[in-house]
């Protein structure tokens, strides 16, 4: 019997049910190989379904999180020097260029919805990382050049007020820092999904290695932040911005180089087709049913194709859930002999399900981007004061300020480890939850954190501005609130991980990574809105809470309305998680892991008929 079946003309599990159910004489040695092939639709680079064996797991992973580490360390060695340059070599004002740097960092993970549209879409997730990531190798050459050639900057500042950059100038830098945001964007919702991809769910053995794998991840993403913040920040102090953009420059090829590197050991999961598209034909035939008077009475009235597998390319069948009726409208057969396969017309019960899934987890969503105005005070007004205290950690060295948010990022290296090997076993005792507590309380602990963190970045801020000689504190009297919030991120953006690409379907992890990520940069937008907000309420950039000496501001009284902002958002969170429902049904909690074991293990018996994933 042939088993190379291309993974065009199967579906995940409908191969391993085919092959369970098949003929009696089937031998013994197809059903070994049947038994190590993934279930969860990936082929291998060849097309044929993925053999555990010798794809996937952790023998395609250390190439995914080596290549995270290298990428995110090019990212973090210029969000947290452009402050810096912006300021210091193209002669911005303070706020205008944290204003800036938010806009950039926002534009980077609210394009992130591209990237996830057109991996989903058209080019699946493995070359849409390749193609953005040259797309970013570009924009990093771009950056370098804009650094190292005179005219491409205003001439050194020896008077205030200081030469501008002119238009061609800035257009120059900004054009060579938004291709850098669209490489993020395409990259970033596409990484962890892709890393994901590489375990099978319905093995009990890599389905536990996946959530290992978040956590190594985020673990990766903290490493190479550590190194962009530390070596690439002393390199571009004493070398020079040519070489602080250069060596970056260097990491980036070096990431599409690993990557690649990694090809045959990979897990592919194909393209399944715009779920935005699938999403509006939910919206369009739910409503004109509606207006023509369709009810449903009864369940068995609910359109679904007769196979294992769904209509939608590379997707299981979703079982029919009870929220959201409205939407089964679009499901309802009106006539029973005719079927339509219009999908303007007629949509099948798994593609109103999964764009339940989407809309299931919009509130939770909602309720977390405030967390990430904590986040961007990170590369902002934290560098900022960092950049004006005693620095000094001996007579002959002295800390980048740049350098500076190496507490957040040796937070998240020494709390991960301590986390997957003594909280997790300790939590699991007392919970009896596989993965300690459910993501929903993880990332609930992340909100509540934040509150306390940016609650001592106003204490530090009032006793700096209030010392007789503010630039005579250490630096380290920052290290709460930089440890604050970055124990916020480890808690709160590992459990949005677990949290999105679980509740995710199948046609929609690309999708729900983006989401959870454009999170990110609409909070970097905020942030810039109320930095606008309070710089105009309060007297500009002269008079107001946030001018260009930051001992003449008030930045605390900046940070005590984003503690405010935390702390309400953390309440509105408690309610909206203690109310969802996932696709389990469950309140408070997503999916039981436990049946997701046991439905993998019926796989062997040829009972399984399809999860929701």
């Amino acid at each position: 019997m042939d088993r190379s079946i291309d993974v065009d003309n199967l579906h995940d599990k409908s191969y391993a049910q085919l092959s369970f159910e098949g003929p009696m004489d089937m031998n013994k040695n197809d059903k070994k190989v049947t038994k190590t092939l993934v279930t969860n639709g990936c082929g291998d680079y060849e097309g044929k379904i993925a053999d555990k064996r010798t794809t996937g797991g952790w023998k395609a992973s250390p190439f995914i999180i080596v290549n995270e580490v290298a990428e995110r360390l090019a990212f973090f060695a210029v969000a947290v020097s452009m402050v810096a340059y912006l300021v210091f070599e193209m002669h911005q004002s303070l706020p205008d260029a944290a204003t800036h740097v938010n806009d950039w960092i926002g534009a980077a993970y609210v394009l992130t919805l591209l990237g996830a549209f057109l991996a989903d879409a058209y080019f699946g997730r493995f070359l849409t990382i390749i193609i953005f990531s040259c797309i970013y190798f570009v924009g990093m050459i771009l950056l370098t050049l804009s650094a190292s050639i005179d005219s491409l900057r205003p001439p050194l500042c020896t008077a205030r007020p200081c030469i501008p950059a002119t238009k061609g100038q800035t257009a120059f830098l900004y054009g060579a820092l938004y291709l850098i945001a669209l490489g993020t964007g395409g990259i970033k919702p596409c990484v962890s999904t892709f890393g994901a991809d590489q375990f099978d769910e319905s093995d009990k053995k890599e389905s536990q290695k996946k959530y290992v794998f978040f956590n190594w991840f985020f673990f990766a993403i903290n490493m190479g932040a550590l190194l962009g913040i530390t070596l690439l920040v002393f390199v571009q102090q004493e070398k020079g911005w040519t070489w602080g953009f250069a060596v970056p420059t260097a990491a980036m090829f070096a990431s599409i180089v690993i990557l690649v590197a990694g090809f045959t050991k990979y897990r592919y999961q194909k393209p399944m087709g715009s779920a935005f598209t699938r999403f509006v034909q939910v919206i369009v035939v739910s409503i004109r049913n509606h207006f023509r008077g369709v009810v449903l009475a009864h369940e068995s009235e609910l359109y679904e194709i007769k196979t294992k597998e769904s209509d939608i390319f590379g997707a299981r069948q979703l079982p029919h859930t009870k929220q959201y009726r409205f939407l089964d409208k679009a499901a309802v057969v009106t006539d029973p002999e005719i079927i339509t396969k219009n999908k303007w017309r007629l949509c099948t019960v798994t593609q109103v399900e999964e764009f339940k899934s989407f809309i299931r987890i919009l509130p939770i969503w909602a309720s977390t981007i405030a967390l990430s105005i904590s986040f961007a005070q990170l590369s902002t007004f934290f560098l900022t004061q960092a950049n004006i205290m005693d620095r000094k950690i001996a007579p002959n060295f002295t800390i980048p300020a740049g350098s500076v948010p190496v507490f957040t990022a040796l937070n998240g290296l020494i709390l991960v480890p301590v986390y997957e090997k003594f909280i997790v076993p300790y939590l699991r005792s007392k919970t009896g939850h596989q993965r300690g507590i459910t993501s929903l309380q993880r990332i609930g602990v992340g909100l509540f954190v934040s509150v306390f963190g940016l609650m001592s970045a106003a204490l530090v801020e009032r006793m700096r501005r209030e010392n007789s000689n503010p630039t005579s504190l250490s630096i380290f009297w920052l290290f709460p609130q930089f440890f604050l919030v970055g124990t916020a991120e480890v808690f709160s953006y590992v459990g949005q991980l677990e949290f999105f690409y679980d509740e995710a379907t199948d046609g929609t992890r690309s999708i729900s990574s983006a989401l959870f990520l454009s999170e990110i940069g609409i909070g970097s937008w905020l942030s810039s809105a109320i930095v606008k907000i309070v710089e105009s309420a309060t007297g500009g950039v002269e008079e107001g809470w946030l001018r260009n000496n930051l001992n003449k501001s008030k930045l605390d009284y900046f940070y005590w309305i984003l503690t405010g902002i935390n702390a309400v958002n953390f309440l509105v969170y408690l309610v909206i998680a203690w109310r969802y429902k996932g696709r389990n049904g469950e309140r408070g909690t997503v999916r039981d892991e436990s049946i997701v074991f046991e439905l993998a293990d019926s796989n062997d018996t040829g009972e399984f008929r399809g999860m929701a994933s």
